[in-house]
């Protein structure tokens, strides 16, 4: 998604944020750039075919054998496994969900698949169920959701839709999109690559785990459903654990018969999915097969080494030839005609060229077609997709970073963008299509942000994203003084804010980077995009009211795609290879020089006149403010060699220092008690994850969390032993922690699941009572007393009780007046007037009825 940053602009585009530099969009486009940054982080292999993939000086390079070990996949790494053995830990807490599934119950807007138990503290959604005020390239504004990956449309019920998001699970619709129940928020990973049903037993469903396009090391494994989507276990773990999935197949003909296209191959199964074998060790994205299926069909499979075609059901493969085709692709996608299966049609890519292929008869040769004016192909490894209409083998649909139509009449192809066009469009970057298959006018369509449906083949387009709640939260910042306001950064949907709806605002457009808040003057704030630079806010983030401040940086400055942000009151900083600190809000920068080669990947601020920035090698530095000037102090690092992913320093204790890192292997927790000088390893009892985010509680520095790719882990004990903190929180990436001290509420960012929140000592059982002042009235007198620093977030009443009985009449009266002190307390200001002719006492007497 361009944003109001690209070197590229469309004029239609309205800027929230402006006067940026631009920047030029980078090879494989930014999304491969935290596709990167994802890997690099965990030390992932990584591969995209045929993109010559220039690194971004971040900690190491990778040597060429290593990028091409990644054809064979991530199997047998030990991160999926890892991630599977937690999410079975972690859904051990939950109970069995037996209850019975039917098309109306259970539609509850963010409702788990199995509810959290009875017992302590439980996570609640807070949204978003979906995002205003969208962005597209055309003129509209729409409702987004998150990444969809995957869609089905139940043969037997239209109505019936399933939809895989990258990395929120899977959802199911009986109102044709109107309404959402999350169906597997226990399932030991929530990527989704491909979904299919059994056409003529459409109560069995099949979804292949690991986002091909993105998540695909998170993959687990393939997971069957009996009951049409609502409940699902897990089929078929080998070989699938550790691989994305693009695409799965059943056969029309015969129930048992299974293809499935992943980023490791081409695979077979004739036992209903429980085995496989593999039929070509290469990466495949696209199956296409004849209709009817059958063990003589016709399949066509798409994949990194060019078309091939099987006449055999899929057992055995030839290449197919295709005029003018590269040796190799980075996408490519096909697709055999419904309604005449002799045409069909090849879509590929190879960096910067488009290819769009067409064959008239089954078996015959392929000629080159027109292609849409403007395809662009740079993030083809990410974003494709081809369908032909059910009713005319003339008419495709291809998906690229826009949507297109394109018609075959006599020997030209008319060409349609149905994703931008005037005053009715969609977000952009596609990534799956459905057509009904009893009425062709109706297509669904998938992208980066959420399902749209078009009742009129893409003329006209209704957004299906209200209670699709999938948002891939990357960063949140809190107000102190409200426990129902957030900013927050996602991917590709820009930065988005909380006010107490489960309804989010997109505030500001492109990618939703870093972000923070000023504690004492909560309407400033501020959001970046990706790269150096922010914007800043002085109506708390309305939309339209961002200006660009800086820090503006050279090309060729090295930074983390989402380079890390913090503010403490009127200071705020941001880092990559040098730390830029502003001591008034953005106006100024100062820059603070890092050794060579080094780029800060996190950063902690517990004074304005403090700041901790770690780095992606793991080394440690402290920046400190003279009164006039910042000095810096390099610290002993736990380890090297690992990226540093989160930091905590004590506000009231600065040499108590937590960091994190999101190694996969070795120490990911550790602790300081001496300024940084020495370190203690607190990763026993963490599963075998890497570490993004820590939260340590004010007032009690032993009781610390974690949130790792899988679940929250509190300590209690500083640190000594860790237990799971994830009653009721989906097995979702778990990236960032917010711990709001007045409301006493942790809130967890997951990767398309949105923002989670929990009361961390439960919900106030009963009010919290006490006295709070005494005082005493001559007859008819009337005075004022105050009580301040009570936290503006609690819900408070005021009672005055005499202590000397005098019955009969009433004796006082009293009125509250609150002052809203500063941006996080208030002062209460109670008058209280003597009734009888007698002098009183009295007390003052409050009953706090919750934190929020």
């Amino acid at each position: 998604m361009k944003g109001p940053f690209d070197a590229v602009l469309e004029s239609t585009e309205t800027a929230s944020v402006v006067a940026r530099p631009t920047t030029p969009r980078p090879e494989g486009g930014k999304v491969l750039q935290r596709l990167l940054a994802f890997a690099e982080e965990r030390d992932l292999p990584l591969l995209i075919p045929e993109l010559t993939i220039v690194d971004k000086p971040r900690r190491r390079k990778r040597a060429d054998s290593e990028r091409e070990s990644a054809v064979e996949g991530f199997a047998g790494s030990g991160y999926a496994e890892a991630l599977i053995d937690a999410a079975e830990a972690l859904n051990a807490q939950q109970p069995v969900d037996t209850r019975e599934f039917t098309e109306e119950a259970d539609f509850l807007v963010g409702a788990p698949a199995s509810p959290p138990t009875g017992v302590g503290p439980q996570w609640r959604f807070v949204g978003p169920t979906h995002m205003t005020n969208g962005q597209t390239y055309g003129e509209s504004r729409v409702a987004v959701a998150g990444r969809v990956s995957a869609i089905a449309i139940d043969p037997s019920n239209t109505n019936h839709l399933l939809c895989g998001s990258a990395g929120g699970g899977l959802w199911e619709s009986f109102t044709r999109g109107a309404s959402w129940v999350a169906r597997t928020d226990y399932a030991p990973t929530l990527t989704i690559g491909a979904i299919a049903f059994t056409p003529g037993a459409p109560a069995t469903v099949y979804c292949g785990t690991g986002e091909g396009n993105f998540y695909a090391w998170l993959g687990a494994g393939l997971m069957r459903s009996t009951n049409g989507g609502a409940t699902w276990t897990m089929h078929a773990t080998t070989p699938f654990v550790g691989q994305g999935f693009y695409d799965l197949v059943v056969d029309p003909a015969n129930a048992s018969h299974l293809l499935a296209a992943t980023t490791n191959g081409l695979y077979e199964s004739a036992d209903a999915g429980l085995t496989w074998t593999v039929r070509r060790a290469d990466r495949c994205w696209d199956l296409s097969v004849q209709p009817g299926g059958g063990p003589s069909a016709e399949v066509l499979a798409a994949c990194s080494g060019g078309l091939f075609r099987s006449t055999n059901g899929g057992t055995t493969w030839a290449a197919v030839a295709l005029p003018s085709a590269p040796a190799g692709f980075s996408r490519l996608a096909v697709a055999i005609a419904p309604s005449n299966p002799g045409v069909a049609y090849a879509f590929g890519a190879n960096g910067a060229t488009g290819y769009l292929w067409r064959r008239a008869t089954a078996g015959d040769t392929w000629a080159a077609i027109t292609q849409p004016p403007g395809l662009s192909t740079g993030q083809a490894w990410y974003d494709w997709f081809l369908a032909v209409a059910p009713d005319n083998p003339n008419q495709i649909y291809l998906g690229a970073i826009e949507a297109y139509s394109g018609t075959l009449s006599g020997s030209t192809w008319t060409w349609i963008t149905i994703s931008n066009k005037t005053g009715d469009d969609i977000h952009p970057d596609q990534h799956a299509i459905a057509i009904d298959p009893v009425n062709p006018n109706v297509i669904y369509v998938g992208n980066d942000g959420g399902l749209f449906m078009s009742l009129n083949r893409g003329t006209s387009w209704t957004s299906l994203n209200p209670g699709l709640g999938i948002a891939e939260i990357e960063y949140m910042a809190q107000d102190h003084g409200s426990a129902r306001w957030l900013l927050a950064g996602t991917q590709d949907n820009g930065t988005i804010r909380y006010t107490g709806s489960n309804v989010w605002e997109h505030v500001a457009d492109g990618d939703g980077g870093d972000c923070a808040v000023n504690r004492v003057s909560p309407d400033v704030v501020f959001q970046s995009y990706f790269n150096m630079g922010m914007a800043r806010s002085t109506v708390k983030g309305n939309w339209g009211s961002f200006s660009w401040i800086g820090p503006n940086v050279p090309q060729g400055y090295s930074t983390l795609f989402y380079p890390p942000m913090e503010a403490c009151n009127d200071t705020i900083a941001q880092a990559g290879q040098s730390v830029f600190i502003s001591r008034n809000r953005g106006t100024n920068w100062t820059e603070i020089a890092l050794p060579a080669g080094l780029l800060a990947s996190a950063m902690s601020m517990p004074t304005d006149g403090r700041l901790l920035v770690g780095t992606t090698s793991g080394r440690l530095f402290v920046l400190t403010w003279s009164g006039t000037s910042w000095t810096t102090t390099e610290l002993t690092s736990p380890r090297t060699g690992a990226n540093l992913s989160d930091a905590y320093v004590d506000p009231a204790n600065a040499n108590r220092i937590w960091v994190t890192y999101t190694a996969r292997t070795g120490g990911r927790v550790f602790r300081s008690s001496d300024g940084g000088t020495t370190w203690t390893d607190c990763s026993a009892g963490l599963p075998q994850l890497p570490v993004n985010a820590i939260e340590v509680q004010p007032g009690n520095a032993n009781r610390v969390w974690v949130a790792a790719d899988v679940g929250v882990y509190q300590s209690l004990n500083a640190g000594a032993t860790w237990q799971p903190f994830a009653n009721g929180l989906p097995n979702s990436l778990a990236v960032d922690l917010l711990y709001h001290p007045n409301a006493r509420l942790l809130r967890v960012g997951l990767r398309n699941r949105g923002v989670w929140e929990i009361q961390v000592d439960g919900p106030l059982a009963n009010p919290v009572c006490g006295v709070q002042f005494t005082g005493s009235l001559t007859a008819n007198q009337t005075r004022k007393w105050f009580t301040f620093r009570w936290p503006a977030t609690w819900h408070v009443i005021w009672t005055v009780m005499p202590t000397n009985p005098l019955p009969g009449n009433p004796q006082v009266k009293w009125n509250v007046e609150v002052e809203r002190a500063d941006a996080e307390y208030a002062t209460y200001w109670i008058s209280v007037t003597n009734l009888t002719a007698s002098p009183i006492t009295f007390e003052g007497r409050y009953a706090i009825l919750s934190y929020y």
